[in-house]
């Protein structure tokens, strides 16, 4: 169906994570699509909750078998990446969880009330193109030094408010790299996701577009 008349917040940068200047540009130019081929109305806006990466963590860890895993991990801890090693062992505390808790509902309510004025949210999906494997994240974005999971800022937050989420192809790199738009619904609106993604992708086909890498292989 027409999502025409929709309203559609735009956050290219959430308020404060650096983003890769090539991915900035590609989804930025799949926004315009929602304005001028769609007939949305965009509005730049940031939810403006501050960085809840520590939070996620702990309740990643409150939700997960510490004591499983460490004895899983015991004495192989060459053959697990150090971030998990790092998270698994930690001498987590009561406070750690609780807080985490009260960070999560936060965001929460801040969300709602971002949302209230808006029927889907548009974001870059990762802060970067694809990158080497073997990295646990890149260490600079956009000329600033972060921590390694700063690539994934715009998608852990909707693990922590459970809002429905699609990530559709928004355009490639000059390299021939997929860099993918985040499409954010209201709580429990997945119909208005799946019309927003069907409708950009009816504008903007893409099934048939291939990285340079996968046609060279013949695949």
């Amino acid at each position: 169906g027409s999502i025409k008349g929709l309203r559609v917040a735009y956050s290219s940068d959430r308020g404060d994570p650096p983003v890769d200047p090539e991915v900035r540009r590609i989804v930025g130019e799949a926004v315009r699509v929602f304005e001028t081929d769609l007939g949305c109305v965009v509005e730049e806006a940031h939810p403006g909750w501050t960085d809840p990466g520590a939070a996620f963590w702990a309740l990643v860890a409150a939700d997960t078998d510490l004591t499983g895993m460490r004895r899983m991990i015991a004495g192989r801890e060459s053959e697990v990446s150090p971030h998990i090693v790092s998270l698994v062992q930690k001498d987590w505390t009561g406070a750690e969880f609780t807080d985490a808790k009260a960070v999560r509902q936060s965001v929460v309510n801040r969300m709602w009330r971002f949302m209230q004025r808006f029927d889907i949210l548009l974001t870059p999906t990762l802060a970067v193109p694809p990158f080497p494997v073997h990295m646990q994240g890149p260490e600079i974005i956009d000329g600033q030094m972060v921590d390694s999971a700063r690539w994934l800022a715009f998608t852990f937050p909707m693990n922590l408010t459970g809002q429905p989420a699609a990530s559709i192809p928004a355009g490639f790199t000059k390299d021939g790299l997929p860099v993918g738009l985040q499409i954010i619904g209201r709580h429990l609106d997945d119909p208005t996701v799946l019309r927003a993604s069907a409708a950009f992708e009816a504008a903007r086909p893409w099934a048939h577009v291939w990285p340079p890498l996968v046609r060279d292989l013949g695949l």
